[in-house]
């Protein structure tokens, strides 16, 4: 907030005072680093999910069908989901290398040390933009696998979550392509309508 609230442009404009003052203040120093910081946050947040979804496809750690497949060996179930999810958090490991380590000297070196401020932020978007597919993968195989635990029923605000998913998403029973799904999944989760629903039936999470 504080760079964001400065005055660092060059030249810097006093009208009242008719006063034209150089000041070589810019840097973007604390956005690229606030902006890095974020990246590595947001990474790690898309990597441990990945892993949930990793546990839930593993027959020997979850106890269902490999894949979540209806019929094994025959169809691949969930498993392309997965591994569109470690592509993203793998590409979120090049993004989240910091930006903000690097500088170019420009104009002629009169700029000899950039924040890299732009980079960091445009990756820190990119990144962001990934974890959310990655949670949407996530949360579109909970789903699935949800099936598997009938006639056991869980919470109020997962039963609702399911409702929710389900009257967009039908049940896995051969394979087909997914990319629809996820991205049902993604609308319903960055929408805030899962959130509506799950607290229509819970009350406010927050």
């Amino acid at each position: 907030l504080r760079e964001a609230n400065a005055v660092t442009d060059n030249p810097l404009l006093f009208p009242e005072e008719d006063l034209v003052l150089s000041a070589g203040n810019f840097h973007g120093q604390p956005v690229a680093l606030a902006m890095d910081y974020a990246k590595i946050a947001l990474a790690e947040l898309a990597s441990i999910s990945e892993r949930r979804t990793e546990k839930m496809l593993d027959p020997a750690f979850s106890g269902l069908p490999a894949f979540l497949a209806a019929q094994g060996g025959l169809h691949s179930g969930l498993m392309i989901s997965q591994y569109t999810a470690a592509s993203l958090v793998s590409e979120n490991k090049v993004l989240a290398h910091p930006a903000s380590v690097d500088s170019i000297p420009t104009s002629a070196n009169q700029e000899d040390h950039v924040s890299m401020g732009t980079t960091a932020a445009r990756h820190a978007r990119m990144v962001l933009e990934n974890l959310r597919h990655v949670l949407a993968i996530e949360v579109r195989v909970a789903l699935e696998a949800l099936e598997y635990h009938r006639p056991l029923r869980a919470g109020r605000g997962v039963e609702a979550a399911r409702q929710a998913l389900r009257e967009a998403i039908p049940p896995l029973t051969e394979d087909r392509f997914l990319a629809p799904d996820h991205a049902r999944v993604h609308a319903l989760l960055f929408s805030g309508d899962l959130l509506a629903r799950v607290e229509a039936a819970v009350g406010p999470l927050a």
